[in-house]
């Protein structure tokens, strides 16, 4: 993609979706769907997983989301490489470091990209809010799927292995996480070549 003028918060098409710009940088801008693509569990069995393990993961975003884009499209994505933090509020492992072309964001992307709403960092003063964020930038991470508000996945594992971080249909981001066998927002996010 040689078009330079992206700026962050452009909406922009980009294969059979239209993507969000969060991030500008010299060679790479950060993209994430502008809508919910799909609604999935983050897993299969109600398990303790990761982001490295999950079948959201393996089973969808590396495999069937990742073949949906064409070959010159394929050569535009970054092989990134995601730290996996574990959850700051619970102490829950995050998992190994992982390579992806298409991962979800993380509780810490997610407040760097959309805003935490506080003069200090939530995620390092997380004494004000116990398993939620939920501040003036909930309607900057409101999501539609079929037309309607609805929650999306993050990667980050809740309270236990067995949960996920999740932002809800009114843009609160909920810490403690959901069961990852429920049903939520599948929201990709992809680091693409300027």
């Amino acid at each position: 993609m040689k078009d330079e003028g992206h700026k962050i918060g452009e909406i922009i098409d980009f294969g059979r979706y239209k993507w969000r710009v969060l991030a500008v940088e010299a060679d790479k801008e950060l993209l994430i769907t502008e809508d919910i693509i799909e609604q999935r569990a983050y897993h299969d069995t109600y398990t303790a997983t990761n982001w490295e393990d999950c079948d959201l993961r393996n089973k969808y975003l590396k495999t069937e989301f990742y073949n949906s884009f064409s070959e010159e499209k394929k050569r535009q994505i970054i092989l990134w490489e995601n730290e996996n933090k574990a959850n700051q509020w619970y102490g829950t492992d995050g998992g190994n470091a992982t390579q992806d072309y298409i991962f979800l964001l993380s509780l810490e992307e997610v407040c760097k990209y959309f805003g935490d709403g506080s003069s200090t960092n939530l995620l390092e003063n997380k004494g004000n809010q116990d398993y939620w964020i939920g501040d003036t930038n909930n309607t900057s991470r409101l999501a539609k799927y079929s037309n309607n508000w609805a929650g999306w996945w993050l990667r980050s594992p809740g309270d236990f292995s067995s949960s996920a971080a999740y932002v809800y249909n009114d843009g609160f981001v909920d810490v403690l996480g959901i069961g990852v066998t429920s049903t939520g927002g599948v929201r990709p996010a992809l680091w693409l070549k300027r």
